[in-house]
């Protein structure tokens, strides 16, 4: 097959060459009989839709008229770029919201400049702060702050997609790409644990998958169930790896006339009740390395309360580790049968916790050309956005704009219509963004006045690149 026949690609910076009936190296765009498509069709929102989707050809593929809901909301995902970014935005529609003139305009973008935040939560030890994450053994982001109740990792960004090897930049981009369409992927941290990510799924830590976050650290526990323990019980030891808590020390225990026991707690005192660093954290009770809860109890002090008898239950933040003791005559705590009457108090830190989930939120730039896709004039895009003037979304998912210089986003990707993400191999993810604002506006920033269609002619008329339409109902 001689290059004449085939044909060039601009969607992209790769450039593609593509052979009839083949596809780029992204998958995203093919030569159909001497002519680029966008082989993904362009998704519509609407909530009149019922469950499920119908495929709606635009006229360039026998569109028969057949009328749209009034609710209908392109979104960029299917649409295509404005890459080299001179050209109007795919689709520039004219709609009525409210009974104001407005206009959304829609196109995928391509970032180098992006990201994913992850949000795990569990109180395991996933890894040291600053430790590098890894997939297939690349370097693809590193762990930052813990959260409460939960293990943050902030993966990608410009310098591992394009600052080092092509293997480096291939598997950042690979893992964010799965990340982002919901899809699970493995992780390796260096010094820590191996865990699986997936979007709204439990995180799988060292083979086994996550349940529970914690209800609170061992203080806030005790502040919530410390009447729940009264009568039942002398003492209680909630082991945390952030913050200890001992009911009888506790200002809640206290108020409500909890007597001393004469516990000693191996670990740095904070205030009363409250201990730090009784452990190093780990993959055992409430975050710790613990697998012995009374590894962190020194010798019970009689002076101070200890006496032969006392009743202790131990327990862990999220009730999934707990144990019952009871001082012998040498006060020395032997484990006993939790009563029956403890087990509906272990039992209510157990319902109070939230089910471990993983979030994923993609992370971007959209400053740069693409906003001439948009405006002659791309700083009034930026400025209009900041304003709250344009509101933006990503396939039709509200985004958090972060206040300062430029137009950077995040967006929870479980709000997106599957398969919402793309990729080109240069390597970068591909991000569908639309621009919504009043028309009036739209003009006086100095839109592609000329381009702007209304959702029936864009219909009939299709898009730059001959594709399909898929009407959906609004993700929840």
């Amino acid at each position: 097959m001689s290059d004449v026949e085939k044909i060039r690609c601009d969607a992209c910076p790769v450039m593609c060459f593509i052979a009839p009936g083949q596809t780029g190296a992204c998958d995203r765009y093919a030569n159909e009989a001497g002519r680029i498509i966008r082989t993904d069709p362009v998704v519509m929102l609407s909530h009149a839709v019922e469950a499920g989707h119908r495929i709606v050809p635009f006229a360039a593929r026998a569109w028969d008229g057949d009328p749209m809901p009034k609710d209908t909301f392109v979104t960029a995902i299917g649409s295509g770029t404005t890459y080299p970014d001179y050209k109007p935005a795919p689709f520039i529609v004219s709609s009525s919201i409210e009974g104001a003139d407005m206009v959304t305009v829609v196109t995928e973008a391509i970032f180098s400049y992006c990201g994913v935040k992850v949000k795990i939560d569990t109180d395991r030890f996933l890894g040291p702060e600053g430790a590098a994450v890894r997939a297939g053994g690349e370097v693809i982001g590193h762990v930052t702050t813990a959260e409460y109740g939960s293990q943050m990792l902030s993966l990608g960004g410009v310098h591992h997609l394009t600052g080092g090897s092509k293997a480096e930049g291939r598997l950042t981009c690979a893992a964010m790409l799965s990340l982002c369409n919901g899809e699970p992927v493995e992780l390796t941290i260096d010094g820590g644990s191996s865990v699986v990510v997936q979007a709204g799924q439990p995180p799988i830590v060292d083979g086994t998958p996550e349940r529970r976050m914690r209800v609170g650290c061992g203080s806030a526990t005790i502040g919530m169930f410390a009447v729940q323990w009264q009568g039942l019980v002398d003492e209680v030891v909630v082991v945390d790896d952030h913050i200890t808590g001992v009911v009888s020390e506790h200002q809640a225990g206290k108020v409500l006339g909890w007597e001393p026991t004469g516990i000693k707690i191996i670990g740095q005192r904070s205030t009363p009740g409250r201990y730090f660093r009784v452990s190093e954290p780990g993959l055992g009770w409430g975050g710790t390395k613990l697998t012995d809860p009374l590894a962190i109890l020194g010798a019970w002090n009689p002076k101070k309360g200890a006496r032969p008898g006392l009743r202790l239950l131990m327990v862990s933040t999220t009730g999934e580790e707990f144990a019952y003791y009871e001082l012998d005559a040498a006060l020395q705590p032997q484990e006993m049968p939790l009563p029956e009457a403890l087990r509906a108090s272990v039992g209510l830190i157990d319902e109070n916790c939230e089910p471990s989930l993983c979030t994923v939120l993609f992370m971007g730039g959209a400053g740069g050309s693409l906003r001439a896709g948009v405006t002659k004039n791309p700083v009034r895009l930026t400025r209009s956005v900041q304003g709250r003037e344009t509101v933006l979304t990503s396939g039709g998912a509200e985004t958090y704009v972060w206040p300062g210089g430029g137009i950077t986003f995040m967006v929870d990707v479980t709000r997106l219509p599957k398969g919402a993400f793309g990729y080109v191999p240069t390597p970068a993810l591909v991000a569908p963004l639309e621009f919504t604002l009043p028309r009036a506006a739209y003009v006086a920033m100095g839109g592609h006045e000329d381009s702007i269609k209304t959702l029936e002619a864009v219909m009939a008329e299709g898009g730059e690149y001959p594709t399909e339409a898929r009407l959906e109902r609004w993700p929840k």
